[in-house]
């Protein structure tokens, strides 16, 4: 089963693509998908996870994720693309205090040029503390992971502690967001916490400071963070107030400073009781972003939301309006991947998953026009596709340019079989889904595959990742192109 990035590392694989020449919109064609390597010893991905992207320029990325050995033991894993070729896999070498069998979790990777990037996660010390770490490429080669030295109030004890999510705008210049525990009377608190990488050096954690009248445990978490340039980003997620009320957060840097975080209005329909929370968040430009998230209605109804800011003031949220097929409920699920681009201000494209009226669960996608988020439709499916089941719809989202864009997603065929998607927006238009052909004629990604990450430069190419399940019930990553 897929696991939101909020909650817990996901199922996942590796797919490359490669669209239109620069200045030639069109939709791209897909080959077919090749396996991505795994070290030495490694039994397969665990959960299908590889999760994670980041390609700063056309043939240069990094891609993140976990394998495991024979025996269970998790480890993180690393694979970089150099000018167009896949290099032998990465095993991420955690501090020097973690435990032997590591269980490393990495979440996210982030590159601020061409074989120099970032993973961010967590793993677990000798005292069975769960610790967060950052690992550092530069000029091609990972060195061994940091422990990230956490707020001051972190509990020296008994810490769960976690990095979410990175971005790095330049080489060395980089922030990154999680969740840690804090030291308290009664028992430990989840605090949300930021970490900024200034020309090269990792600052200390910062407690990020939530709006007054928060629970005693106010159980905070940023989930992702978007950065336009250094210092000038947004972070998203959510706090529970003093009367249980979990609230959508977001929080802005700006010029390297960053400031307390800010509880989103919800929209006029929502429960009193909304559970409002942020998964997402994309900005185009310094102070110029949007968030994407989900709340409860007045009739218990889980629906989408979405919040603007604009200038440095972030707008009330707003409901999306699925399309006409949507349930009354239609339980709407974001994945918290990368579901949200904004190739230019104003202008956004996202995407989830809802139930409509028949039962059945489909994907969506919603566009920003100049500032107007539009109607959503309903994800195209292949011929003799039944719906997109509860593990696919739209995972991820690329844009490289203002209305031409690619998403990552999966769906059920008529077998009951989960398939690898990829959609292409051209013009505004949503006119093209390819199904990928998976590595040694497998039948399947499987319940935790699919495609997780896509990324497409402004001059049309495209890379990809995801994952798919073998006959032996295992999962392995894939790589693909298109042109």
């Amino acid at each position: 089963m897929k696991f939101q990035r909020a909650t817990l590392l996901v199922a996942v694989l590796v797919i490359l693509g490669v669209s239109a020449p620069a200045g030639a919109a069109g939709t791209p064609t897909w080959q077919s998908a090749k396996n991505a390597a795994l070290p030495s010893g490694a039994a397969g991905l665990y959960n299908g996870n590889l999760s994670t992207l980041s390609c700063p320029a056309a043939g240069y990325c990094a891609a993140g994720g976990i394998y495991q050995d024979s025996s269970g033991n998790a480890y993180g894993l690393l694979l970089n693309e150099v000018d167009g070729v896949w290099r032998a896999p990465t095993s991420l070498v955690p501090p020097a205090n973690a435990v032997i069998s590591s269980g490393v979790t990495l979440y996210d990777v982030s590159c601020g040029a061409p074989e120099d990037c970032v993973a961010v996660g967590s793993y677990s010390n000798t005292a069975s503390d769960q610790l967060s770490f950052v690992d550092v490429e530069t000029s091609g080669v990972w060195a061994r992971a940091a422990q990230i030295t956490l707020p001051a109030n972190a509990s020296s004890s008994a810490q769960v502690s976690d990095l979410h999510s990175v971005v790095c705008a330049s080489a060395g210049n980089c922030s990154a967001v999680g969740t840690y525990n804090a030291t308290a009377s009664r028992s430990p608190l989840q605090e949300a916490y930021v970490v900024n990488d200034v020309r090269g050096h990792w600052s200390s954690g910062i407690e990020v400071r939530l709006p007054a009248g928060t629970n005693y445990n106010p159980f905070a978490t940023l989930s992702q963070i978007s950065c336009a340039s250094a210092g000038n980003c947004s972070a998203a997620g959510s706090f529970i107030d003093a009367n249980n009320v979990t609230h959508a957060l977001v929080v802005d840097e700006v010029a390297g400073t960053w400031r307390p975080g800010l509880a989103l209005a919800t929209p006029d329909n929502a429960s009193s009781y909304a559970g409002a929370q942020l998964s997402e968040v994309s900005c185009s430009t310094a102070s110029n972003c949007s968030a994407f998230g989900t709340y409860n209605t007045s009739s218990g109804d889980v629906e989408t939301l979405v919040a603007n800011e604009v200038q440095g003031t972030w707008s009330r949220a707003s409901e999306i309006q699925l399309p006409s097929t949507a349930a009354s409920n239609p339980h709407v699920v974001l994945y918290g991947f990368r579901g949200i681009a904004c190739p230019s201000n104003a202008n956004c494209t996202s995407g989830g998953q809802y139930v409509d009226k028949s039962g059945d669960v489909q994907g969506f996608l919603v566009n920003e026009v100049n500032g107007k988020w539009q109607v959503a439709t309903e994800l195209t499916l292949p011929a003799g596709a039944t719906q997109a089941g509860k593990n696919g719809g739209v995972v991820a989202i690329t844009c490289s340019s203002t209305g031409d864009c690619s998403a990552g997603a999966a769906y059920e065929d008529s077998a009951g079989q989960y398939q690898a998607l990829v959609a292409s927006e051209v013009n505004r238009t949503w006119d093209n889904e390819t199904t990928l052909s998976l590595p040694n004629n497998a039948a399947t990604v499987g319940m935790a595959g699919g495609v997780y990450a896509v990324e497409c430069q402004p001059s049309g190419s495209c890379t990809a990742v995801g994952s798919y399940e073998t006959a032996s019930d295992n999962y392995l990553g894939f790589t693909d192109q298109a042109s």
